[in-house]
């Protein structure tokens, strides 16, 4: 008998992406459209819905970089269409293969409500399940024109990393804006075809499995008719269906998978962008956790949750109510998924304590565990620090790109300088970004460092960094693969369960001991004097002056100006990001943060100067707090406080002494 596999792998291929996809949705109408091209910053939904909008066409310009257009989508339903599901299906000038990066919208009906986000994996809306006929649609699209930063030639200089310097051209051209009918069953064969060839890449080249996947294919494509496909779909997946009933062995290895979308808190776009960035995935995660019952999605960072909350309250509506059913998961803790190595220890217990309180008063839960996907390796500080903080267990994947030394384990104790351990994991098909391709499952098994004792690893699902987040497509192949022969075993699930069980199954785990240090980003510890300058300054500025403010509520009843302070962490902890501080974003994050530490540095030193001037009555003393034994003719006040001449000041602070540990007593008994 021949070998014809290689002819059934192109057929299926060709078949698959040349008219089984294209079919998914089939009759299609245009919709008119009108267009408002911002002058300048994003305004509002309630702003931009009632903005005058112009007669456009498809295809047409849009859009210079870092620019905001609204669009105005109308027409009806088709009556032939009753008893169909209608979608919308929009294409902006998509690149599929740069979600997050490039052009997107978050779309919202004529009240104002959110409906979700379209993007380069994501360009279909929801219009009605079961068409009557003749229905009005009116959506509008609040569209952001972000360029291209991170192009198949990476990281290549460019002028549109500012809007003080980028291009006013149009960047994208739409291509398409369309009413359509969906397919469910040539969607679902597009699936069953999809997983079950991509299995079959992995298998042996003639193991029996693989045979009978491949000859499976073939049947199902010999009776599809590609001149009626949506007809023939139901007979094609019916052949399909033995070796997708196949169940899984009982060795095969189990993945945790969580809806997630690595949302940058800035890196290619800036902070403003981060915030709409924010609103437009999880709008499109909530609808999707509203269509699938089992789906899990999870997120970090409860600075991402406040920009919600402020800017885009119609989203986090929606938000609180998933996470109040336990389906939309806060992750991590932290106020941010931050650099760990430059921050001074005090600002990581601050992104613990604001992370964890926001997740404790907005929705009544605390994080178990640290979740830092992609930061640029941690110090040995932190599992000290996690335990005190009442932490579980620490998620990472960065270390996995090591460029020389592979790190041997995917779950271990990870153990610090005080000799705290924290259970850790690492997902062993080394992505944070899966689209549950088989390959990545396939790698997740294969390489999984513990397979002697334990047969779990995490899978983080979804399209990341500019975020976009997990697809009906995802969640589609998570269901084929929950059981099936050849594959690891897929099943959505909260983080906490995963690390319960994994920790069960490994009761004397290895342990590692020091610094993870990533072999990847050098440079970071180096890059944007200014930024991190700063950045340390106002971590001291705003030490000394909780100190000022507190000795003068103390001492003479002064109001503690706590909201005040709140602000100016949550700014700092903001810019203690993972490509803030590190100085790995574009041009005009660093700029704004050079101005906006500025403003954090002189507010706080605004603080300490007004305590010190309530402290001494608003004579001619001027009370400085050093933390040293000042000389130079200094009189000590008692508590580390001193009136001193500016000259004995600077002695003392050129000298560094440290404070005695009785003085440090004395101090924060005087404080408490």
């Amino acid at each position: 008998m021949h070998d014809d596999t290689s002819l059934t792998v192109g057929r299926v291929k060709r078949v698959l992406d040349e008219r089984i996809r294209p079919a998914v949705h089939s009759a299609s109408v245009p919709l008119t459209i009108e267009v408002n091209q911002l002058p300048g910053e994003p305004i509002s939904p309630a702003d931009g819905l009632a903005l005058d909008f112009a007669p456009a066409s498809v295809p047409s310009m849009w859009g210079p970089a870092w620019s905001t257009t609204w669009f105005k989508i109308t027409g009806r339903v088709p009556a032939e269409w009753a008893g169909r599901r209608v979608e919308a299906v929009i294409d902006l000038g998509f690149d599929i293969n740069m979600p997050g990066f490039q052009c997107e919208a978050l779309v919202y009906r004529p009240d104002g409500s959110p409906v979700k986000s379209i993007n380069p994996r994501n360009q279909w809306l929801p219009i009605t399940e079961d068409a009557h006929g003749d229905e009005p649609v009116e959506l509008y699209l609040e569209a952001a024109a972000n360029p291209v930063l991170l192009d198949y030639h990476p990281f290549l200089p460019t002028q549109e990393g500012d809007i003080q310097t980028s291009s006013r051209e149009p960047l994208y051209r739409t291509r398409r804006i369309d009413l359509a009918v969906f397919e469910q069953e040539v969607f679902e064969l597009s699936l069953d075809l999809e997983v079950l060839f991509e299995l079959q890449a992995e298998l042996p080249a003639t193991s029996p499995r693989r045979m009978q996947i491949l000859q499976a294919m073939d049947d199902a494509l010999d009776v599809l008719d590609l001149q009626r496909i949506v007809q023939t779909a139901p007979d094609a997946r019916a052949r399909l269906a033995d070796v997708l009933a196949a169940p899984a062995e009982a060795s095969a290895h189990r993945i945790s998978a969580i809806g997630h979308a690595h949302i940058d808190s800035a890196w290619l776009w800036p902070v403003r962008e981060t915030i709409r960035k924010v609103a437009r995935t999880t709008s499109s995660m909530t609808t999707l956790i509203d269509e699938q019952p089992d789906f899990l999605y999870g997120m970090s960072s409860a600075q991402q949750y406040a920009w919600l909350k402020e800017h885009r309250p119609e989203v986090y509506a929606r938000v609180k109510a998933a996470v109040a059913e336990g389906r939309f998961l806060p992750l991590g803790g932290m106020w941010v998924e931050s650099d760990t190595v430059m921050p001074t220890g005090e600002s990581l217990v601050r992104q613990f304590s604001y992370g964890q309180r926001f997740f404790e008063r907005e929705f009544g839960i605390r994080s178990k565990g640290v979740w830092l996907p992609d930061s640029f390796g941690y110090s040995p500080a932190l599992p000290q620090l996690m335990r005190r903080a009442g932490f579980e267990w620490f998620f990472t994947q960065k270390i996995s790109w090591n460029q020389q030394n592979v790190f041997p384990h995917h779950s271990f104790l990870w153990e610090g300088i005080d000799g705290s351990q924290v259970f850790t994991h690492f997902p062993s098909m080394d992505t944070y970004n899966s689209q549950l391709s088989g390959m990545e499952v396939a790698k997740a098994s294969r390489q999984f460092k513990e397979n002697r004792v334990t047969s779990r690893s995490i899978a983080p699902v979804g399209w990341g960094d500019g975020g976009g987040g997990t697809t009906r497509e995802m969640t589609g192949k998570a269901k084929r693969l929950e059981n099936l022969e050849g594959s690891a075993r897929v099943v959505w699930e909260h983080p906490d369960t995963f690390f319960d069980a994994a920790r069960a199954e490994l009761p004397n785990p290895a342990v590692w001991v020091g610094e993870l240090y990533l072999e990847l980003h050098r440079g970071t510890l180096t890059s944007q004097h200014a930024t991190k300058a700063l950045h340390r300054w106002a971590e001291h500025a705003l030490v000394e002056a909780e100190l000022w403010a507190a000795t003068d509520a103390v001492r003479t009843g002064a109001a503690y100006p706590q909201a005040e302070f709140d602000r100016l962490w949550e700014t700092v902890l903001l810019h203690e990001f993972h490509d803030i501080l590190p100085g790995t974003s574009i041009a005009w994050v660093h700029r704004e943060a050079v101005e906006v530490l500025t403003n954090v540095l002189s507010d706080a030193r605004d603080i300490s100067d007004a305590a010190r001037r309530s402290l001494a009555g608003e004579g001619d003393r001027e009370l400085r707090f050093v933390p040293t034994s000042v000389g130079g003719g200094g009189r000590a006040l008692g508590a580390g406080f001193v009136e001193a001449p500016a000259t004995g000041i600077r002695h003392a602070l050129r000298r560094r002494r440290r404070v005695a540990p009785r003085e440090r007593a004395r101090l924060r008994a005087d404080l408490c």
